[in-house]
């Protein structure tokens, strides 16, 4: 028999494996990222041939579903529209491009039956004709190009040209440069509501508050694996899930016409300008509106109690706590409306005389249209059921708020639906007005404003976390000036303020209830387990500078001491005034070295953060409200130039989110792991 080479001898085909990617359009960027390989594979197991019914699967932590035969990738939580989704197995990147993109299935389909020909018999160089005029070339198995034909320029060129600069093809997900996500576990321990300040972007970059909470998901997604290793290899710990709640767009835009109303007395010059400040500015002013601040207060009960209502449907099998977390404007809503919270009753149902006010509370009034065509009205809504909502066109969501508002409205007793105006009273101090007739004890804790009727959350929140909060200069304003240190929120124990040093908009708590003791705020842990360098630095500086005069009192000391023991004779008469300069230096010696001894103690750690020995009210607990982060070295050269960017910092603060990890798993009794870095 005549011996083979082995370059001669076929290789055998292996049939690509595919991964499951989804399209996500930024401005005109376009840019595919992959699922996480658990997601994956729960679409490619959903994607078998003969099945005709449209297969749903939940992906990104049941966040987002997957239509599979659509082939589209829809939100749960928030309003977003569908994007495309693919299964991809072959890929191509020009030279100018950044990563690779994934071809559309039919060529990929093609393709790979060109690949698998060429490499059962062994023929390559074939040529694969794209739709678009371009051609795929198979030179072998490791090179394989996409050339653009340019075409006949004029009549004198014989044959077309191909492109310099191909692009490269690649065939399976293992063998292009992409990072694929790791899965989320599917236990979740915690739930946490987060509101946005003013305004429709939430950073510099212009991001919306979903964009700026899935930042804050991921990085408490790393800091679990960093920080909580162990315990998430015994299952003990799960994850975090983080939903966003926006008020926004509905204040704004055709929800109550405001918009248009400004725009009609808005100055024509410096337009940008001006836009910038209707669209996020005048947030705060409309918050002290009565009109437009129960517009606000609604919204935010409302989505946050239809997001408890739909995460709590997805997640049939939790029975975690539920925190909120505020940011700038966001902190001061959630803090009025947990001021104004009743203990052991049902969240209040909002008495509305007619369908357009009703739908105008929810938020929904771009449906009244809708319903009023098919004669619908308060008694006729409230028998609707869910899939009636679907076939008038109604998303899921505005569904939901409808039939959850009707459920309630039907449960609810009527006398407890009446609402008098006034909340439950807090126990905070009034201080009283010298320039007004006005008694201020007949107001709400709020904005001061009669009118304003807090919704009830249907839950009642573990911890509210408050992020560059203005609390403080708001209640200072109301005229508040003292906060009783028995004073607590009626349905939530636990409150921290967190802010920046170099924060404008940030104001503190605790000098509110402890008048009398100047307390600093806690420094927030670096998440790597110590202070940053240019804080070491300071501290080495300070230790120094306490070392060198210690220093200079010990030589003093010991300068006196050789001069006192001369001989009697040589010395003068010594009085008792100057026999008490020793005893000073002595003393002064001995404060200074406890001073140093005490200052290297501080600073040795800075994951140090236990409570101090003073009791700062019950708002927390007794435990210390105000938390600080430290800044980074470079916000520490001109505090000015990033005072903007300190008030937005949070959303990508690795600091910020492990302090909440802690706060939240100290109290499921997982205490937080040393980091190893």
């Amino acid at each position: 028999f005549e011996m083979l080479g082995v370059e001669s001898v076929p290789a055998s085909y292996q049939e690509v494996q595919p991964h499951w990617f989804f399209c996500r359009r930024a401005d005109d960027d376009t840019s595919w990222l992959p699922f996480s390989r658990e997601d994956s594979d729960k679409l490619e197991n959903a994607c078998y041939p003969g099945k005709h019914d449209e297969v749903v699967v939940a992906v990104d932590g049941e966040r987002y579903d997957v239509h599979v035969k659509e082939r589209k990738r829809y939100a749960v939580y928030w309003e977003q529209g569908p994007t495309e989704v693919r299964r991809c197995t072959w890929f191509y990147k020009g030279d100018k491009d950044t990563r690779f993109m994934p071809y559309p299935e039919d060529i990929s389909k093609s393709l790979e039956e060109a690949y698998m020909i060429a490499v059962t018999l062994d023929e390559w160089k074939t040529k694969l004709e794209l739709p678009n005029g371009e051609t795929i070339i198979l030179h072998n198995p490791k090179l394989i190009m996409q050339y653009q034909c340019i075409g006949l320029q004029e009549e004198g060129v014989p044959s077309p040209s191909w492109q310099t600069q191909p692009r490269t093809v690649k065939r399976g997900v293992n063998n292009i440069s992409v990072e694929i996500p790791a899965g989320e576990p599917e236990k979740v321990d915690h739930l946490v509501f987060m509101v946005h300040g003013i305004g429709p972007a939430c950073d510099l970059r212009f991001r919306s508050i979903i964009q700026c909470v899935n930042d804050f998901r991921s990085a408490s997604m790393s800091l679990l694996a960093s920080h909580y290793k162990h315990a998430q290899q015994d299952g003990q710990v799960g994850r975090v899930e983080f939903l966003p709640v926006n008020w926004h767009s509905a204040l704004h835009g055709d929800a109550t016409g405001v918009d248009e109303n400004i725009q009609r007395i808005t100055l024509p010059s410096i337009s940008r300008l001006r836009h910038f400040t209707n669209d996020t500015l005048l947030d705060l002013f409309f918050y002290n509106s009565p009109t437009y601040c129960q517009t606000i207060v609604d919204t935010v009960a409302s989505e946050i109690n239809m997001l408890h209502t739909l995460f709590k449907q997805r997640h049939s099998e939790f029975n975690g706590a539920v925190s909120v977390v505020g940011h700038s404007l966001g902190s001061l809503i959630l803090f009025d409306m947990l001021t104004n919270q009743r203990t052991g009753s049902e969240p209040l149902i909002l008495n509305c005389d007619t369908l357009q006010q009703t739908l105008t509370r929810l938020g929904l009034q771009q449906y009244l249209d809708t319903l009023q065509a098919e004669n619908l009205d308060l008694e006729s809504l409230a028998l609707c059921q869910d899939g009636d909502l679907k076939d008038l066109g109604i998303p899921l969501g505005p569904r939901l708020k409808i039939l959850n508002y009707a459920k309630k409205k039907l449960n609810s007793d009527h006398d407890g639906n009446q609402s008098s105006g006034f909340m439950q009273r807090s126990q905070f101090h009034r201080a009283q007005s010298v320039t007004s007739a006005v008694d201020y004890e007949y107001f709400d804790v709020g904005i001061g404003q009669v009118s304003i009727d807090y919704p009830q959350l249907a839950f009642h929140p573990q911890t509210f976390f408050a992020f560059g909060s203005p609390i403080g200069m708001f209640l200072t304003v109301r005229g508040l000036k003292h906060i009783d240190p028995n004073y607590t929120f009626p349905t939530c124990k636990s409150f921290y303020n967190i802010y920046h040093p170099y924060d404008p908009v940030a104001y503190r708590i605790e000098p509110m209830i402890v008048t009398e003791v100047d307390l600093e705020p806690m420094l927030i842990p670096h998440h790597k387990g110590r202070k940053r360098m240019h804080l070491e630095l300071k501290d080495s500086l300070t230790r120094m500078s306490m070392d060198l005069k210690n220093n200079v009192l010990g030589s003093l000391r010991t300068a006196w001491q050789s001069f006192s023991r001369l001989p009697v004779a040589a010395l003068p008469p010594v009085d008792e005034g100057d026999t008490s300069i020793e005893r000073d230096l002595q003393e002064a010696q001995g404060r200074k070295s406890t001073w140093v001894c005490d200052e290297a103690e501080s600073s040795v750690s800075a994951e140090q953060t236990d409570q101090p020995e003073i009791k700062v009210g019950m708002l927390n607990g007794g435990r210390r409200i105000d938390y600080v982060l430290q800044e980074k070295p470079i916000e520490s050269f001109n505090e000015y130039l990033f005072a903007i960017q300190s008030h937005l910092c949070y959303w990508e603060s690795e600091d910020t989110a492990l302090l909440l990890l802690k706060e939240i798993y100290d109290k499921l009794g997982i205490p937080i792991e040393q980091s190893q870095q």
